[in-house]
């Protein structure tokens, strides 16, 4: 892939909170079924239970956000952080596996978000005939495909789900142009999308809380179904305790509630900075970003309590549970003027609610769920490339003709057949992803401020905060994988399909040359090379440090090949940096230890390759050099896999396949020795 693919797409930065509208798609749109999946899991503890989630959101995701956003301002997050802290392959696999949940986040989130969208469109009254157009009901499709045909369908088909693939279609074509870049008029649709909803579900939540005060006698009648659901004859100290214990129980369900906001930190490019900001670290860009995902928190921490103590208290139990006409559209429940508890007209909430200011309530919830995804787009588009390119994947085909989005829209629709376009399906897989991707965020910045204050004896202060968000996110994580395990499983058929595909890619690869060029620790090293490329003859001779001197090294060489002693050899040392990167460029080094001199090089993925770039620079400016080997003792089998994973061994062979395939004159090529 050239480095032009390789570079930040994202267009001219703009002012955060219009860079708001885009993480609203994801974060705020859950406004549209967290009601329903609070009550479904924590019954009347529900607005508890949100109070929980607000008080782990500002107190934990914010805190963790907010450093990771300051250490890694470029939009790579917590998978950018970890990795300049965890290297080898060690790292190449705790980011897969991180890259597994952000892929399996990105589909369910367009797969549950889809499939509410459509809960939407078939409780409106007013678009029943357009539904019947795009999802006959069953009869109708019985005749149209015959009875052996329908037997088949008859197990996976359901209205729901048929207007969720068809609106599926439909939202591709957004996040088609969203490939292209984020435009300004990108980010003003989004902000638009996201204002009319906010504004829209503000209203229905503070006439509901209106509602609430104007009768005290509904919180009476919650708190005691609180104290019903808590023991009964719990009090005090215990209850809390006992209703404590029942929210946590509860809390992966509910983490969806912190959904879209895992993936914020990818916005932080498109974010404006100010004037004069330093590209390696733009305070103005990070503090701007900051305000971005505390003002998100807020704007979510205050409609998320009010919509779940409005969707407990006022909509009948029957109507919210599955099934009901409530489930999953607990907004729209109240803005068309559904009855409330106690057989009370909706309208009572509001005058104007009804099925005229419903179906404006649901076509802008439409639309944002149709939308929703785009900071996983963001995080696929820029993230998922670079990194299998490092590990040795050519992805520049897969870019020119947007074969990894196809694959993702494929993939999105498969996921939506499979869980029956039911969002109570997806939410446990949904749950899992948004706490993996915490966990993540939050074990990237414990361990970078590990190493940061390593040596100072206030560092276990420090770092404590964040290793207890770590704890908790983590065993979240845990209990919802034991609950649910489809998230897991989406997860680890991504980290499986990537890891077999980039092994077979870096296997194919494994003969490229993948240099990319020199670097120089001095001028001096510099100049000498330059030198040292126009002698008439060279001997290069590959010298393991630390395995005996240098002089040994010398002496052994010119009596087993009979040099003379006048005869100039160069030795080459070679210290592996990263063997789990694919691409390389190496730092070198040339010195004198006595009357030899040396090559040293540095900063290596693969000691082959380094060899047989330096020869295959002599040729190309004089005369091929000669390389002489050593013999190896290494089996075959253990040779090649320790090229290929560790990038140290069948060298003298590697070296050998390597210039064979970058010098087609076997007359240019350096000689290759063994003996």
């Amino acid at each position: 892939m050239t480095t032009a693919i390789l570079k930040d797409r994202t267009t001219r930065p703009s002012s955060w909170w219009l860079v708001l509208g885009l993480v609203g798609l994801d974060y705020f749109s859950t406004l549209a079924y967290l009601p329903t999946i609070m009550v479904e899991a924590a019954g009347p503890l529900a607005p508890l239970a949100a109070a929980l989630l607000v008080l782990v959101t500002l107190l934990l995701a914010v805190p963790v956000y907010w450093y990771v956003v300051g250490r890694s301002p470029d939009g790579q997050g917590a998978v950018g952080l970890l990795e300049q802290i965890v290297h080898g392959w060690r790292g190449k696999l705790l980011l897969l596996i991180l890259m597994g949940f952000v892929a399996a986040d990105f589909v369910v989130t367009r797969s549950l978000s889809v499939a509410d969208a459509s809960t939407h469109v078939l409780h409106n009254p007013h678009w029943h005939a357009a539904v019947n157009h795009l999802a006959p009901r069953d009869d109708e499709v019985q005749s149209s495909v015959g009875p052996q045909m329908w037997r088949r369908l008859k197990p996976m088909w359901t209205r729901q789900m048929a207007l969720t693939i068809g609106l599926s279609l439909l939202a591709f074509a957004f996040l088609w142009l969203l490939q292209g870049g984020f435009t300004r008029n990108v980010l003003r649709l989004a902000a638009l999308a996201v204002g009319v909803y906010m504004l829209l579900a503000g209203i229905v939540i503070a006439s509901a809380l209106r509602h609430l005060a104007a009768h005290p006698e509904l919180l009476e009648a919650w708190r005691d179904q609180v104290y019903d659901h808590g023991g009964g004859l719990a009090a005090g100290r215990a209850l809390v305790w006992r209703v404590l214990l029942l929210v946590l129980w509860a809390f992966p369900q509910l983490a969806l509630a912190i959904s879209g906001f895992e993936l914020s930190m990818t916005v932080a490019p498109l974010v404006k900075g100010r004037m004069g900001d330093d590209p390696r670290w733009p305070r103005g860009r990070i503090r701007n970003t900051r305000k971005l995902m505390l003002a998100a928190a807020l704007v979510m921490a205050v409609y998320a309590l009010g919509a779940v103590l409005a969707a407990t208290i006022l909509i009948p139990a029957e109507a919210i549970g599955p099934g009901g006409a409530a489930q999953h559209r607990a907004l729209a429940y109240l803005a068309h003027g559904e009855r409330l508890v106690g057989d009370q007209p909706g309208a009572t909430l509001n005058p104007l609610f009804g099925h005229e200011f419903g179906s404006f309530y649901d076509a802008a919830a439409v639309i944002v769920l149709c939308l929703a995804g785009a900071s996983g787009l963001i995080a696929l588009r820029d993230l998922v490339p670079q990194f299998l390119y490092r590990l040795g994947m050519e992805m520049e085909w897969a870019l020119r003709f947007r074969v990894m989005m196809h694959v993702f829209n494929a993939i999105i629709l498969m996921v939506t057949v499979v869980f029956h376009a039911s969002v109570s399906a997806q939410q446990g897989a949904y749950a899992t992803s948004v706490l993996m991707l915490l966990t993540g965020a939050a074990l990237a910045a414990t361990l970078d401020l590990i190493e940061r204050w390593r040596g100072w004896r206030l560092r276990g202060l420090i770092v404590a905060p964040f290793a207890i968000s770590l704890a908790f996110f983590l065993s979240m994580a845990a209990l919802s994988m034991v609950v649910n395990r489809s998230g897991l499983v989406i997860a680890l058929l991504f980290v499986a399909t990537i890891l077999a595909t980039s092994s077979v890619s870096r296997w194919v690869r494994s003969t490229e040359l993948r240099f990319k060029g020199f670097t120089f620790a001095d001028e001096h090293s510099e100049r000498r090379w330059q030198e040292i490329l126009q002698l008439d003859f060279q001997v290069l001779v590959p010298h393991r440090p630390g395995l005996f001197p240098l002089a040994d090294k010398d002496r052994q060489v010119r009596r087993k090949h009979r040099l003379p002693p006048d005869a100039y050899l160069l030795f080459i040392e070679v210290c592996l940096g990263d063997p789990s990167d694919f691409h390389h460029v190496p730092l070198m080094k040339i010195e004198r230890e006595g009357e030899l001199e040396v090559i040293r090089v540095s900063h290596a993925v693969s000691v082959a390759h380094v060899l047989a770039a330096i020869g295959l620079e002599f040729c190309r400016v004089g005369r091929p050099p000669e390389i002489i080997f050593g013999w190896s003792h290494e089996t075959p089998l253990a040779a090649n896999l320790n090229f290929l994973l560790f990038g140290k061994g069948n060298i003298p062979w590697m070296v050998k396949a390597l210039v064979r395939k970058a010098e087609c004159n076997s007359q240019r090529r350096p000689r290759i020795v063994v003996g």
